[in-house]
């Protein structure tokens, strides 16, 4: 899989977008969102187009992520951050369907809340362990 046409990050990718590249390698691309959280908030993205983490085939999660890892480093550096919020939205909130991973320098009392979103408890020690069972049956199935 490459380049989809109307992917607005397939089109950073091959240089028909104007972009703000902060890195770039064979399997990945990393460029400054448009609308940060905080200056320094990066998007990472595989250079062919997959759209969701489901879709990554396996050799490209290392290098993908060894670039994240790398990447929130320089990002922390850079930006002086004490520390980064790295993310990866899937379908939901996934605001253009090419895997991105978010990698934002983040700073105690900064004004970020947690997740951006209600946590919730789980109903009880039951549903806990309910939920967990549910989660382990799918991997040893092989999911």
């Amino acid at each position: 899989m490459t380049a989809v046409e109307g992917c607005r990050f397939c089109a950073i990718v091959a240089g028909d977008e104007q972009a703000h590249v902060v890195f770039e390698d064979e399997t990945s691309l990393a460029f400054l969102d448009h609308r940060p959280l905080f200056p320094g908030h990066s998007l990472l993205v595989p250079r062919e187009h997959h759209e969701t983490i489901w879709d990554l085939p396996d050799e490209l999660i290392e290098p993908l992520f060894a670039n994240a890892k790398l990447l929130s480093g320089a990002i922390r550096t850079a930006m002086e951050s004490q520390g980064a919020f790295i993310a990866l939205n899937n379908i939901v909130s996934q605001s253009v369907p090419h895997l991105h991973v978010h990698l934002v320098p983040r700073n105690r009392k900064d004004g970020l809340r947690g997740f951006f979103w209600p946590r919730r408890k789980y109903d009880s020690e039951e549903h806990m362990r309910e939920t967990a069972a549910a989660i382990r049956a799918v991997v040893e199935d092989g999911q």
